[in-house]
């Protein structure tokens, strides 16, 4: 977020750094504790009115997909994947609920062992 700015604006902004498009942000979708990261990620539900896009200056390839064609393995984050089937599980209920969720991959163990991600 930037100083000034309301979550839905920093929302709004970063879908436009992201893709280049312009969205209506709606509802609260999740908020995801990205604990090994020291982030907290918040999604809200969007309405896209016009269908343009492309790649901004923080993206390398963007494209839209029916929920079938979904690439599940080529989705970077952790909690983008938990949100996205949250939000294609509430569409199918026809419901708006919001979720929460964290994700822990820091390793953990004493040193020099063999340590594993939580």
């Amino acid at each position: 977020m930037e100083n000034n700015e309301t979550l839905q604006e920093a929302a709004a902004r970063e879908s436009h750094e992201e893709a280049l498009i312009r969205v209506e942000i709606g509802s609260l979708l999740s908020i995801v504790h990205v604990l090994h990261a020291h982030q907290v990620h918040v999604f809200f539900r969007a309405r896209l009115p016009v269908a343009e896009f492309g790649p901004g200056p923080e993206s390398l390839e963007v494209s839209l997909f029916d929920a079938a064609d979904i690439p599940w393995q080529d989705i970077a984050f952790p909690s983008t994947e938990f949100t996205l089937r949250r939000y294609l599980e509430d569409r199918t209920a026809g419901r708006e609920p919001y979720h929460f969720t964290a994700v822990d991959r820091r390793v953990v163990g004493p040193a020099g062992a063999g340590a594993a991600q939580v």
